[in-house]
């Protein structure tokens, strides 16, 4: 019998979920101030926006003109 996919990968625990914990909700909550502990119930929670945040992508290429700027910006 073969081993799934899923369960071979070290990292399997670190990748993006789609679905915050409680706790992970209310703590978001506090930061945006939407969420008073002292008055708050924890139950019927509103939803709360998790992105993945982006990973690597592309640099720009410097050009002249940013060179130029870069250096004006250094004296």
């Amino acid at each position: 019998m073969s081993l799934d996919v899923s369960l071979k990968a070290k990292n399997s625990l670190q990748r993006h979920r789609n679905v915050l914990t409680r706790a992970e909700r209310v703590a978001k909550l506090i930061e945006q101030e939407k969420f008073d502990a002292e008055k708050d119930s924890v139950v019927g929670l509103p939803k709360v926006g998790h992105r993945k945040p982006p990973v690597g992508g592309k640099t720009k290429k410097k050009g002249p003109k940013d060179e130029e700027a870069d250096d004006k910006k250094k004296k």
